[in-house]
């Protein structure tokens, strides 16, 4: 399954068959499971995930330009500033996929592919494959960069308003002062523009490699190349403690078969693994 840019600027989301004589490689033809028209060409989202759930879920910014001029994340009616969540083993009538008859906005007013709002730009977020919580890594417009996290316990987003445009971290953007935070998600740990301007969502730790670092969240931003942690389990409201200051792009984190943290560094082209170079 892949997330790219079409020719025209919008979004697609598409599904690719590996070819039976060269398993490593897919097909050069796919089947398009959503194409999302952009009215502009930055915060177009990019992340895919499956859920515990066997669920596809679709990371969507806000559409772009600066302070989500037609307040699409806020918006249940906009696919834009949003994550997503379809079944893509089974279809309903014209569409390539199903709804699962749990999304939030089945039955009532609202996008029923609709998981969760409120998101600026959900480049990256992440299930932690011991729990099954949900983790975003929400960018920030010109103060501060947000962590969120949804327990499975809780419903892991279901439905959760993350807070953009109104809430640029735990700050009021829109309006700049006085803003209501009644019915807003608030994010578990926030960066100011001091130390990074575009973070990059990680993975919570489970290898064996660092016995200390195991349920710590790990994440990092793309601008300063810092890397920080926090605890997987611990308070709603934490700082970040910084782990690594590095010199890389960090534009992507992911995951080995052997649990292993891998970090991909636009500028140079690497992936890199925690303690090393992974090729």
């Amino acid at each position: 399954f892949v997330n790219y840019t079409d020719v025209n600027g919008n979004t697609v989301v598409a599904e690719f068959r590996r070819t039976t004589s060269f398993p490593d490689r897919a097909s050069t033809t796919g089947r398009i499971l959503l194409r999302v028209t952009q009215p502009y060409a930055n915060h177009n989202g990019g992340m895919l995930a499956f859920g515990p759930d066997g669920y596809l879920y679709i990371g969507l910014g806000d559409g772009g330009s600066a302070g989500d001029p037609g307040n699409r994340a806020q918006n249940i009616n906009s696919l834009l500033g949003k994550i997503l969540r379809i079944d893509v083993n089974h279809r309903t009538g014209t569409l390539q996929y199903a709804i699962p008859r749990t999304n939030p906005f089945v039955g009532r007013s609202g996008d029923d592919r609709i998981w969760a709002y409120g998101l600026r730009n959900p480049w990256r977020f992440s299930f932690d494959r011991t729990s099954g919580d949900l983790w975003i890594g929400d960018v920030g417009q010109s103060r501060y960069e947000e962590i969120d996290r949804s327990t499975h316990a809780s419903g892991g987003g279901r439905g959760r308003n993350y807070g953009w445009r109104v809430l640029e971290g735990r700050a009021c953007y829109n309006p700049p002062s006085g803003c209501s935070t009644a019915g807003k998600t608030m994010p578990l740990a926030v960066y100011s523009h001091t130390v990074g301007c575009s973070v990059t969502g990680g993975y919570v730790y489970r290898g064996g490699q660092y016995p200390a670092m195991v349920g710590a969240y790990i994440f990092g931003d793309y601008c300063s190349g810092r890397i920080w942690a926090v605890v997987a389990g611990g308070a709603s409201t934490q700082a970040p403690r910084q782990l690594l200051d590095t010199s890389h792009s960090i534009s992507s984190f992911g995951e080995s078969e052997g649990h292993s943290l891998l970090m991909t560094d636009l500028a140079s082209g690497e992936v890199l693994k925690l303690g090393g170079t992974y090729r």
